[in-house]
């Protein structure tokens, strides 16, 4: 029961020391896996999906021509899949039954086909990756575009790229499905299908990849990125070469911002993520009032229909998608007092329609929102101090982009989708600041987002932060336990359960390395194995031992270390060297894992301190 020594062992035809004398079912090592290699799986699933984007933009342009198609019947009596606004409809108060006839259709889909078609689609998408091994019930490919497009179609106050994204996650999850892919392998197929609906349906090719890390991927890695990318990459090609290579909105250039032009429009992206965040509570605190209502679910669709109508009704520019309302926010040619009843009775159109359970998306709406109220806060800001030099249209692209940062968090791909969309190399700057102190005010006063409040409701929790395993970057040896007890093989069991319950040095151990007479490492014993009853006296510590010793190179990280144990279910490992892989040089526990964390949460832990924790934070966080 003494540290081990360091000799040099004789090696198997296998070039691993071996242990004399010891049975041929322990002869081998387990020693941690080795990294297959990525670059192949990275190919082959690039090639997947790129397939996977090429059929999502298809799926987009079926989605689109739905929406028209049903769009023109339900409005204008038309055969057609011509788009065409339903606010030039001409059927009086009769659009009123047009949004209840939809959600009828609806909430019927929805009881009697799959639930999961409710929704505008991100937050589904999320929930499946983190509950759902990235599955998404194969029907799903077919409800979710099809009740959209009834949805939408008969007046809903829904962009189409919540569906379609959602529906291109589902293609790609069922691509996932039906080969054989890993779980992780799935989920990338599944971000690489809703990005490439995003860059279908927009051409904002980088946009859908940064909101597939941000929401969605959960990591940022060469396995995920370049997939996704491809596929983005592959649907915006789709829809250039059927619409042309034109900017999703129209918008004149712009001239570059001074100073304190630039300064407040990020106060102004600040007053937006203030509105996000309201916004959010109100939708949410719309779904509860419909969670209590004394009838089924099916029918909250129809009575959401109703609000849709007699909004609708009053004011026909909040029916159906509207993006041609967010070409007139950014052009300047839908202000003032028209601007902001469509500002006030869009979002109360939209929250109503979204808390009944109804099937569509959320950017649209946002957008239109977020870009309205920017418009009407800088037209007015630039009548009372003009010398500030502000865009009235700069400010609608700033409340556009930092509506969806604020309610979404996902802030770079805000930024990136406003200047996709509109070409404006102008407004990246004024972009950039207003999203930022959007997403600074919803980060201060906002735990959940529109994306992940419902999942938090569930029970799923989501996270908000990727940082980089703290385990990846702490080698072995700097945190294994020196010098090692270790037990000598052919010492009798009865003289080591002695030591054992005198509780000498090193006796409280959970695990030992048993080691022969020349210091080369048998196996690893616990102390279970040796107060076995099972086991006589007389018989030997090697006797004793169950398996192979898994051991743990001392150049390993302590990532490598921890899923060698999880792998191999033990609880320690035997610290050996590349060079001579049967000599001990230290031992790593479970709680040398969980104390190398310790360095970490000091540091958290003195942020905490030096800038005023609460005392009950203090003494929840302290370690």
């Amino acid at each position: 029961m003494t540290p081990d020594a360091d000799p040099i062992l004789p090696s198997t035809s296998e070039g691993l020391p071996v242990a004399p004398g010891l049975a041929p079912a322990l002869d081998d090592l387990r020693v941690p896996r080795t990294r297959p290699d990525e670059g192949r799986r990275i190919l082959h699933l690039s090639a997947l999906a790129v397939a996977v984007g090429v059929t999502a933009a298809a799926a987009a342009e079926i989605l689109i021509a739905l929406i028209n198609a049903v769009t023109r019947l339900a409005f204008y009596g038309q055969l057609s899949i011509a788009p065409v606004s339903p606010a030039g409809n001409r059927l009086g108060p009769w659009v009123i039954l047009v949004p209840i006839a939809g959600g009828l259709l609806v909430g019927l889909l929805a009881r009697f086909g799959s639930p999961a078609i409710r929704g505008h689609g991100i937050p589904e998408a999320m929930e499946r990756i983190l509950r759902n091994e990235s599955r998404i019930a194969p029907r799903l490919t077919f409800l979710k575009p099809v009740s959209s497009a009834v949805a939408i179609g008969t007046g809903g106050p829904f962009g189409a790229e919540g569906p379609i994204i959602a529906t291109g996650g589902a293609l790609g999850s069922l691509l996932g499905q039906v080969l054989a892919v890993t779980a992780d392998e799935r989920k990338v197929l599944l971000a690489a299908g809703a990005a490439a609906g995003m860059a279908a349906t927009f051409g904002s090719p980088v946009a859908a990849v940064l909101l597939a890390i941000e929401l969605l991927l959960f990591e940022y890695r060469p396995r995920s990125l370049v997939p996704v990318a491809f596929a983005s990459a592959a649907a915006t090609a789709v829809r250039f070469s059927l619409h042309g290579a034109a900017p999703g909105f129209e918008m004149a250039a712009i001239a570059q911002p001074g100073g304190a032009a630039i300064a407040t429009y990020a106060g102004l992206g600040a007053v937006i993520g203030l509105a996000a965040t309201w916004i959010t509570r109100g939708v949410y605190a719309v779904e509860d009032a419909f969670e209590r209502l004394p009838f089924h679910w099916m029918w909250w669709p129809a009575l959401g229909g109703l609000a849709v109508g007699l909004i609708g009704y009053l004011a026909p520019r909040t029916l159906g998608i509207g993006y041609d309302n967010i070409d007139g926010v950014l052009t300047g040619t839908l202000a003032g007092r028209a601007l902001a009843v469509l500002v006030a009775l869009k979002l109360a159109s939209w929250a109503i329609a979204l808390g009944s359970g109804t099937s569509g998306g959320t950017l649209a709406p946002l957008f239109t929102i977020g870009g309205g109220l920017g418009a009407l806060m800088g037209a007015g800001l630039n009548g009372v101090v003009p010398a500030l030099g502000l865009d009235a249209r700069v400010a609608a692209l700033v409340g556009m982009a930092a509506m969806f940062a604020g309610a979404s968090r996902a802030l770079l791909a805000s930024v990136v989708f406003a200047f996709e969309t509109t070409r404006q190399p102008m407004g990246l700057l004024p972009l950039l600041a207003g999203c930022s102190a959007a997403y600074l005010v919803s980060l201060v006063l906002m735990r959940h987002t529109i994306m992940t409040e419902r999942l938090a409701r569930r029970g799923t929790p989501v996270a908000t932060e990727y940082v980089s395993d703290h385990l990846a970057h702490k080698l072995v040896h700097e945190h294994a336990a020196t010098p090692v007890v270790t037990l000598r093989a052919d010492e009798p069991l009865a003289s080591v359960r002695r030591w054992l319950v005198q509780g000498a040095d090193g006796a409280t151990h959970q695990g030992f390395p048993v080691l022969d007479d020349a210091g080369t490492l048998v196996g690893v014993v616990t102390r279970r194995d040796l107060l076995d009853p099972a086991a006589g006296d007389d018989r030997r510590v090697r006797d004793a031992i169950k398996r192979p010793p898994v051991v743990i190179f001392a150049d390993s990280t302590l990532r490598e270390a921890a899923d060698h144990m999880v792998h191999e279910r033990v609880g320690r490992l035997p610290v050996v060297t590349r060079a001579a892989r049967r000599t001990v040089v230290g031992m790593l526990s479970r709680s040398d894992l969980l104390e190398a964390h310790a360095e970490r949460l000091e540091a958290s832990w003195t942020i905490r301190r030096t800038f005023g924790a609460s005392d009950a934070e203090r003494v929840a966080q302290k370690p």
